[in-house]
């Protein structure tokens, strides 16, 4: 699918200003969670809305350390790497450069500070150069995971 929004330029000529070509959905996709201190819980109580889904054999979860224990007492299955500030953000940001990844999560707590935020900010530009999905907020990760469920129905 390709989406064009175009604009008047100065002259009254329509031109191109954006043009977004969308990632396909493939058979099988790796799904990257992370979620800061003070947003572990609602990540564990969003992902539980799509367990059904999200325990499809062709879904594979990968989280930072802290945030994959967390899924995993609430009966996930998932790859947990390092913590974040230990560079767990580091190793999804390196996944997604090298397009192992198909989608991102990750509930920032924008209220407080976070020593690895240079981290955090690297991942979210890789995600950005790689037109990798990011949702940030419960509200956006809600709109991809719907995507997500239609494609699991049909």
């Amino acid at each position: 699918m390709l989406i064009r929004i175009k604009q008047k330029s100065s002259s009254g000529n329509l031109q191109n200003f954006i043009t977004f070509a969308s990632k396909p959905i493939k058979d099988e996709m790796k799904i990257a969670l992370i979620a800061h201190d003070g947003k572990k819980a609602d990540m564990v109580h969003f992902l539980s809305g799509f367990r059904e889904q999200l325990n499809h054999s062709d879904i594979e979860l990968v989280a930072t350390g802290t945030t994959g224990s967390h899924i995993e007492k609430a009966g996930f299955k998932v790859q947990r790497l390092l913590s974040g500030p230990l560079g767990g953000d580091a190793q999804i940001a390196s996944m997604a450069a090298q397009k192992e990844l198909d989608m991102v999560i990750f509930f920032r707590d924008p209220l407080d500070k976070h020593p690895h935020e240079p981290d955090v900010q690297m991942l979210m530009r890789i995600c950005d150069v790689h037109n990798i999905p990011l949702a940030t907020n419960p509200a956006a990760a809600g709109l991809m995971f719907q995507q997500l469920t239609s494609r699991l129905k049909s």
